[in-house]
């Protein structure tokens, strides 16, 4: 009786595992993996100097935002920022996957430039900034390391009202 009754137990476990998994939706799923795979991410990307969803004007090339701060925002709360380089490149190492896990990192955080872009070039507005939704690109490789690679999606420009 002892026997059948931890085939028994094993079976319903098994059963509502089963059930648990095929509930996640795909995406999460797929990152879910991932994320046991993964140990840090790395997010970088290029903040330019407009206010047309980084779209150059008549199709002249728009520069870097140099020395503007990007702040990485989850839930509200600030998670990680940087500054940009000369040329408006940033990049952040998140290195800590008890702070966040890669589905999360993807639909609850976007990138925020406070900076106002009068800063890098004084037709721009002074009031406002950019923000920018995550999207994973693939990983690469550092030693034994995985590390996921995220990129912003498309900084564009939010207005102060």
């Amino acid at each position: 009786i002892h026997l059948d009754l931890k085939k028994m137990t094993m079976k319903y476990l098994t059963a509502f595992l089963l059930i648990v998994v095929m509930t996640l939706p795909q995406r999460n799923a797929q990152l879910g993996i991932l994320n046991d795979l993964l140990g840090s991410a790395n997010i970088q990307g290029t903040v330019l100097c407009t206010s047309k969803d980084n779209v150059g004007v008549n199709g002249a090339p728009t520069p870097g935002f140099s020395n503007a701060q990007v702040q990485l925002l989850c839930g509200g709360n600030m998670l990680s920022n940087t500054t940009t380089s000369g040329d408006g490149e940033f990049s952040m190492l998140m290195d800590n996957p008890l702070l966040y896990d890669l589905s999360s990192l993807l639909t609850d955080c976007n990138l925020m430039v406070p900076t106002p872009l009068s800063r890098c070039n004084t037709k721009l507005p002074s009031a406002g900034g950019l923000t920018s939704s995550l999207k994973y690109v693939g990983t690469s490789q550092i030693g034994t390391r995985t590390l996921a690679n995220i990129a912003p999606f498309g900084f564009h420009f939010i207005p102060l009202t």
